[in-house]
């Protein structure tokens, strides 16, 4: 027994005085090193990539990925739905996004020709004409992927787009400097131009110049049949369908030139305006908040009894704070304030439960299911988005989070259930911007390296 202690104990010594040389050897080395160059891998500071993803109901061609929809093998059946977030392969940097009912219009701020592509439904020309190669006299009804849409514009190469915008069958793209332009459906004057009886829109080649209004038009929304337009000046333009009072012209008539708002809007700077389907809000440069339009979900039961607004009202939502942005769907709207709280109110699921399905006024979402925790007390929401019958938040990290009728799995949560509280989507990236539409979604993302 004694001896093989002894032994250990040698063998313990000779590794302790070989671990010592080791580690004399290494400061030595490491201090011959000192003098050497650094080498730095390209990971560590690797340029993060913009990406783009889509998810929802893919037969359409609105997430513009053909395989789905005409599979690459004959083995292969059609993909009519994509429950994930799926990343859209694009060369270009795409800076804004917007869904459509069953399409989508992507848009670049670079100098390049090309500076917007369409994808999905275009029965009405509402992302372009796009020349079929079989027949060059004919267009498509269906683009399945993204497709370059030519602008008439006078300076290409110095034009830059801010932002595109889809409604039911009409569009708007902004310019930095040759102003607003629209295509698709103008059955009630939506694309701010003369309704023309018995107009064909399908396969039209028809790209309409906005008429300049009194100053320079910074944001652009298109609603179900109605657009509207905010100035550099803060006042508010509209023209498309009236039979709800969503134009806010104080008649429930159709317009076809883009005509300034009043109301309890007047002489007030908007610094947002918000429609998807037939209601309307706009947010005050001091956060106050505006309604009008369809009420007959209770959008806008704090101020009036009648389903149909026809002019801008003041809503007193007092408990709500400052506004800092709103969204608004079919039955519900959303707004967040200065301090990152969420509000819902209107009618359907409303991000509060299943036993949470209506509310004249706004109701606040607990912080905790946006991420807010002990651990993280820094979280808050900065942006919401509203689809027709969804919702969107996301948080100062960049993350998503999403709520609200799961029609053809547009919630991007991996099932068809609807979602009744905010369920995270999982991105490979930090999000961006985010458009949300009737049953499908786009997002911007940044890579996390």
């Amino acid at each position: 027994m004694w001896t093989s202690l002894f032994f250990r104990g040698q063998c313990i010594l000779k590794r302790r005085g070989h671990l010592q040389r080791h580690l004399s050897a290494r400061v030595s080395k490491s201090r011959e090193e000192d003098d050497l160059p650094v080498f730095q891998y390209v990971g560590e500071r690797s340029k993060r990539k913009e990406r783009v993803f889509v998810w929802g109901f893919s037969y359409t061609g609105a997430l513009g990925i053909p395989s789905f929809v005409i599979p690459d093998t004959g083995t292969k059946k059609p993909k009519r739905y994509q429950l994930t977030p799926y990343r859209l392969e694009m060369d270009e940097k795409i800076s804004s996004a917007a869904c459509g009912y069953g399409f989508t219009l992507l848009s670049s701020k670079t100098a390049n020709i090309s500076k917007i592509w369409g994808m999905g439904l275009n029965k009405d020309s509402q992302i372009g004409f796009h020349r079929s190669r079989r027949d060059r006299t004919k267009g498509y009804e269906y683009i399945l992927e993204p497709s370059p849409v030519p602008l008439p514009l006078d300076k290409p190469q110095e034009t830059k787009v801010l932002q595109v915008s889809c409604g039911r069958a009409h569009s708007l793209i902004l310019t930095d400097k040759e102003g607003v332009f629209s295509m698709g459906n103008n059955s009630y004057g939506q694309c701010a131009r003369e309704v023309i009886e018995g107009e064909i829109y399908s396969e039209s080649q028809l790209i309409h110049r906005v008429k300049e209004l009194d100053n320079t038009v910074v944001q652009v929304a298109c609603g179900q049949d109605h657009s509207l337009f905010r100035t550099e000046k803060g006042e508010v333009y509209s023209c498309g369908w009236g039979a709800d009072g969503q134009t806010g012209l104080g008649h429930f008539n159709v317009c076809s030139n883009p005509t300034k708002l009043g109301g309890d809007m007047a002489g007030v700077n908007i610094m947002q305006v918000a429609t998807y389907g037939d209601c309307c809000l706009a947010v005050s440069e001091e956060g106050q908040l505006f309604g009008w339009g369809n009420s007959e979900y209770m959008q806008l039961a704090c101020v009036t009894d009648s389903t149909q607004v026809n002019v801008p009202r003041y809503l007193p939502f007092q408990h709500v704070g400052r506004v800092k942005q709103v969204a608004c769907g079919g039955t519900g709207c959303i707004a967040v304030n200065e301090d990152g709280s969420v509000f819902v109110w209107g009618y359907g699921i409303l991000g509060k439960g299943p036993n949470f399905l209506e509310a004249q006024q706004p109701e606040m979402i607990p912080p905790s299911l946006f991420g807010l925790s002990d651990f993280n007390p820094d979280i808050r929401v900065t942006r919401v988005f509203s689809g027709l019958g969804h919702f969107a938040a996301m948080n100062n990290r960049g993350e998503l989070f999403v709520w609200g009728k799961n029609l053809r799995g547009c919630l991007g949560t991996g099932r068809f259930e609807d979602q009744y509280f905010p369920w995270r989507v999982t991105v490979p990236g930090e999000i961006v911007d985010v458009a949300c539409g009737v049953d499908h979604m786009v997002a911007l993302v940044k890579s996390l390296m």
